[in-house]
């Protein structure tokens, strides 16, 4: 007597569903294009229930060569087609369309060797990656050669020479672990990254607030040093406005950047650190919305206002060891300090040391509340080493930026950080 197997059978019907997402995507493309093709959405149907019916039958049999044999098959009828499709158009010389056969056929046998959960996700990326055709050939287009080193430099730190180092301390006061260190090191280059990739895809042409967003993953001292340079020249009013906001913009993410740190590295502090961060970004951010309503009110310039914030790819190897040392040396300091000099004298290297990096001193305070330090001392740490870097960030615009501009951001930084201050002693 027949019976009939649900979970063969929903195999079956995923496999089938699979076929029909990519072969949509594949007529759609050609119709759009206007090219003739070997495989729509009937064929790519019949591929992956080819790749699903033979996998079934191998499993039955218990022999692999069924499957294998179809696949072979499927690679002979995707060889024809492309030849014959190279003899009607012989300028049409790629082979997307006869690979997506192939990898249909495969997601419809994985689908049947019990591999569905995988296999779907893997259908939905495929889809997306020939759906996304235009987007991607654009994003390879603004890559330049250094970009692709970067990348690969990348790569390197993290698969070759992470692996490689020592998981535990080596220096007598157990503060320097060279493997949780270049891992640091490692994930703050690629926050950095991000946003560097979302300047290159802004761009100018998108406006000072949304590249002010996306500069401040960067560094929001290279937006503020930028736009307050750019403001001395300025001479229209709404474009100072939009300018200033877009400082201010650039420390809300600043804010929240260390806040996703820390979350990573430590979230028990995040408890302590929740009330005055939400309140300096809040601050921050009532200062964005007022410049840019002022900004509306006002006379609106002949042109879009557009800033070139000059970020380059933030990853390099001489850069890594150079902050990786820069790191330690902060690691060292804080607990030698912890040590000698206790909470007082952790606040003075917060203070000395977010002058110029709050990554830096985020981290080690993380680290250290990790390590059995005091983790109201390593919170209150970072939120005073963030209100340094804010009041240096805010004397480089009274130095460097339109006089107008000078007296909005010193009322704004004064009440970000005594809102910051009032927060750390509620």
């Amino acid at each position: 007597m027949f019976t009939l197997d649900l979970n063969v059978a929903q195999n079956f019907l995923i496999a089938l569903l699979i076929g029909a997402l990519i072969g949509i995507e594949r007529e759609k493309s050609h119709a759009t294009d206007k090219e003739a093709s070997f495989a729509g959405l009937r064929t790519f149907i019949l591929f992956s229930m080819t790749g699903a019916i033979s996998a079934w039958i191998s499993m039955n049999m218990q022999s692999p060569w069924v499957f294998i044999a179809a696949l072979l098959g499927i690679c002979g009828i995707v060889i024809a087609g492309y030849i014959q499709e190279n003899r009607i158009n012989p300028n049409s010389t790629g082979l997307t369309t006869e690979i997506a056969a192939l990898t249909v056929t495969l997601l419809g046998g994985a689908c049947v060797f019990g591999h569905a959960a995988l296999a779907v996700p893997l259908a939905i990326a495929t889809s997306a990656v020939l759906a996304f055709k235009q987007p991607l050939h654009e994003l390879v287009g603004r890559l330049d050669r250094d970009d692709i080193y970067a990348g690969l430099k990348l790569l390197i730190a993290t698969f070759i020479i992470l692996p490689f180092l020592p998981d535990h301390p080596v220096d007598p006061w157990n503060a320097l672990n060279p493997f949780k260190l270049w891992l640091l090191v490692i994930f703050i280059s690629g926050i950095s990254l991000v946003g560097y990739i979302a300047v290159s895809w802004l761009g100018t042409a998108r406006g000072l607030l949304l590249t002010s967003l996306a500069g401040g993953l960067v560094s929001s001292t290279a937006v503020t040093l930028n736009f307050a340079q750019q403001s001395g020249t300025e001479k229209k009013k709404q474009t100072l406005s939009i300018m200033t906001a877009g400082i201010l913009l650039s420390w809300v993410i600043m804010f929240l950047r260390v806040i996703v740190e820390v979350s990573v590295v430590s979230p028990g502090l995040l408890p302590r650190m929740a009330a005055p961060f939400a309140l300096m970004s809040l601050a921050s951010g009532a200062f964005v919305l007022f410049f840019y309503w002022q900004s509306l009110r006002q006379k609106p310039p002949k042109t879009e206002p557009t800033a070139e914030i000059p970020v380059k790819n933030p990853f390099s190897l001489t850069a890594a060891i150079k902050f990786g040392a820069f790191f330690a040396l902060i690691l060292l300091v804080v607990r030698l300090t912890q040590i000698y000099l206790h909470a007082a004298g952790l606040y003075l290297v917060a203070v000395l040391v977010g002058l110029t990096d709050v990554d830096a001193i985020t981290l080690s305070m993380a680290e250290l509340a990790n390590n059995g330090g005091n983790p109201v001392t390593a919170s209150n740490a970072i939120v005073i080493a963030s209100m340094s870097n804010t009041v240096v960030k805010g004397a480089i615009v009274v130095a460097l930026g339109d006089k107008s501009m000078r007296k909005q951001m010193v009322f704004a930084t004064g009440v970000i950080v005594l809102t910051g201050l009032g927060a750390l002693f509620v």
